[in-house]
């Protein structure tokens, strides 16, 4: 699903780091939860829009060992102003996307299903049988519990 039109993300994003300076992860997060989990932007679409809003001046990066932490600028700010009309636009549309998400599934299951999505994602190379057992034990003691839930 394409949430965002071209140039749109870049504003959500500035806005986001401007209000709370932020990890990559956390904007992903972020932005997911203020449409009500009907949308996540992928790793591969934030990242690499960071590194541009880094690169055009309106974000600097503080690394946190593997982590960088995200902080708008001046010209970001700047940028932001200049561009208010559509940066509200934007975050008005995604407020109707939440409330039109209103009986789905709540933003935080939404946010816990993703970030065990990552989990997985974040398990690298060849896994041995036993980590596949463990991992698939935990997976089905999860869904039998929530199916009790």
């Amino acid at each position: 699903m394409r949430f965002f039109g071209a140039g749109d993300l870049r504003y959500v994003i500035l806005q986001q780091i401007a209000e709370k300076p932020s990890h990559g992860y956390e904007i992903i997060k972020s932005i997911q939860e203020r449409l009500g989990g009907v949308y996540a932007p992928s790793p591969g679409v934030v990242y690499p829009m960071l590194t541009m809003l880094e690169e055009m001046g309106h974000a600097t990066v503080v690394s946190e060992g593997a982590r960088k932490l995200y902080t708008i600028t001046e010209e970001g700010s700047k940028s932001l102003a200049e561009n208010k009309a559509v940066v509200d636009a934007i975050f008005a549309r995604m407020d109707h996307a939440r409330s039109e998400q209103g009986s789905g599934r709540s933003p935080q299951i939404e946010r816990a299903v993703e970030n065990f999505r990552m989990a997985l994602r974040m398990k690298k190379g060849p896994l041995t049988t036993e980590q596949i057992h463990a991992i698939t034990d935990i997976i089905d003691a999860a869904a039998k519990q929530i199916e009790r839930a």
